[in-house]
């Protein structure tokens, strides 16, 4: 359940992004979602894959609150964030780049 909220709110934060760089909002919600879901995915198979290896199997189960899915909301959020900031100064530095090009264009007229 916390991950659904988890989803919505990454969707939400992503959307805004796209609003103000006049991006399609739901493409980048998508994108948030599969960033957050792989983050997931890849951290608790690395987490199985250390169980494994250390012999330390417990019956443990991974769809309520635990420790293991507490550190793995908290950096799949990280992760949601980190290339949230790499996106927007991306989007920020392709912005700054588009009004020359406008400018360049002001003596051209078609006809």
């Amino acid at each position: 359940m916390m991950s659904i909220f988890i989803m919505i709110g990454a969707y939400r934060y992503y959307g805004g992004l796209a609003e103000r760089f006049g991006k399609t909002k739901w493409q980048f919600g998508l994108l948030a979602i599969g960033i957050y879901l792989g983050f997931q995915i890849a951290f608790l198979f690395c987490y199985e894959i250390y169980e494994g290896l250390s012999g330390s199997y417990n019956e443990n189960n991974y769809t309520g609150f635990s420790l293991v899915n507490i550190i793995s909301w908290l950096l799949a959020i990280v992760a949601v964030y980190g290339v949230h900031k790499i996106l927007e100064n991306k989007l920020k530095k392709e912005s700054l780049r588009k009004p020359s090009l406008e400018i360049e264009e002001i003596g051209n007229k078609e006809l």
